[in-house]
């Protein structure tokens, strides 16, 4: 373990993210900072980059929500403590004061923030975090939190190949990849291109068929033949009708455990 204890943040509001830098620099001087996080991909990617004794993970991110990004670490990084920032009702409060993980309500009150660094310092030092216990909890927390509204799945989008516009049905679609301002659309027809992020196709698409494999990746599960998973724990993904293949990174891999 570092001489100083490691945390990092993931939050999508910028301000939020800010003020509980600042209440933590206050309250927990030592503590260092190593990285932060706007959304849940880019959370995974940095659970694998610096394995952080303390975690802060709000529950509500675009793409997966804080306590996916929570199950999906705990094989990476189980060593962290984590910290869930909420809103949430009553009923989810008692299963965290029941649970391996703290929590802090917003608007984030000092006096407890306080409470919670004394018990993260009296557990730093000690064994790995209790992964089963931690992943009861979620699985409590998501029975009991309300359900979201139903949003119909994109079912075909439009996208550019040069000076042509295609209407791609999503089905067709094998996988898409980030690409600098755009988004690849691969498809038996080739590439094309979208000019939409991928955590915002991420959240219109069916999540039974497609599912985030990097942090830029997402990958249609019925394009998929086989999955190889090397000696460091990263997979190699193969696809039916393509030749090139696709990387699963080391923090998506416990997403596809029971394939």
């Amino acid at each position: 373990m570092n001489a100083r204890p490691t945390a990092m943040i993931a939050e999508d509001e910028p301000l939020m993210r800010e003020r509980l830098k600042e209440k933590l620099a206050e309250a927990w001087p030592e503590l260092v900072i190593v990285a932060e996080a706007s959304d849940a991909d880019e959370a995974l990617a940095l659970f694998d980059a610096h394995e952080p004794d303390i975690a802060f993970l709000d529950i509500r991110m675009p793409g997966l929500t804080g306590l996916e990004v929570a199950t999906a670490a705990a094989d990476v990084s189980p060593g962290t403590q984590v910290v869930f920032v909420t809103a949430y009702d009553q009923y989810a409060i008692q299963a965290f004061e029941r649970g391996a993980a703290d929590y802090l309500l917003k608007p984030i009150v000092r006096e407890r923030l306080v409470a919670t660094i004394a018990r993260l310092r009296s557990r730093l030092g000690s064994a790995t975090a209790q992964n089963d216990a931690l992943l009861a909890l979620i699985r409590d927390l998501a029975s009991k939190s309300p359900a979201k509204p139903a949003e119909q799945p994109l079912v075909w989008i439009t996208a550019s190949a040069g000076k042509e516009t295609r209407l791609i049905m999503v089905d067709d679609v094998a996988y898409f990849k980030s690409d600098s301002k755009y988004t690849t659309v691969m498809t038996a027809q080739g590439e094309s291109l979208l000019r939409t992020s991928l955590q915002e196709l991420l959240a219109r698409l069916d999540a039974t068929h497609f599912k985030q494999i990097h942090r830029g990746t997402i990958v249609n599960m019925r394009m998929v033949s086989s999955i190889v998973r090397d000696e460091n724990g990263r997979g190699t993904m193969r696809l039916k009708d393509h030749p090139e293949t696709l990387q699963v990174s080391l923090t998506f891999m416990p997403l596809f455990k029971n394939m």
